[in-house]
């Protein structure tokens, strides 16, 4: 049987060229910003990769071509990233819930919910459980 010749799918959030510590400066909420400067720095650390704007809200670290394995399409999204949203912080790991379920339930306060995690604030939560989620996320993917 043949395999599926894969293809670009083409999607509305790409990487762009506007500056990162420019649009957390732009952040309104003190205690957001200030978690956002904190996450840009832990996520970078983490990643070993430099933080670039993903569409006009979303900070993504590194660059991947993710394959669907069922449609055979292609994306191009980054490893790990965050966005200061108005109701939270939103962590996008690429990450399998089930399997990491125990680090994430000892997150501290938190939701999930389509392999996002939805902070409050960085003071709600375990910073070196975050670390350790982080870096079982970039594992998985690389």
């Amino acid at each position: 049987m043949a395999e599926k010749k894969s293809k670009l799918a083409e999607i509305k959030t790409k990487q762009t060229s506007q500056s990162v510590e420019g649009f957390i400066n732009t952040v309104k909420e003190d205690q957001k910003r200030t978690d956002s400067f904190v996450l840009l720095e832990l996520m970078k650390k983490e990643s070993g990769e430099d933080a670039k704007m993903w569409g006009t809200s979303i900070i993504g670290f590194g660059n991947k071509r993710y394959k669907s394995p069922t449609s055979g399409r292609e994306v191009d999204w980054f490893l790990i990233g965050f966005s200061p949203r108005k109701a939270n912080l939103t962590l996008y790991l690429m990450i399998n819930h089930k399997e990491h379920e125990d680090a994430i339930k000892r997150l501290g306060k938190h939701k999930t919910d389509g392999g996002c995690i939805y902070i409050n604030k960085l003071e709600d939560i375990d910073l070196n459980n975050l670390k350790g989620i982080i870096n079982a996320s970039l594992k998985q993917i690389k």
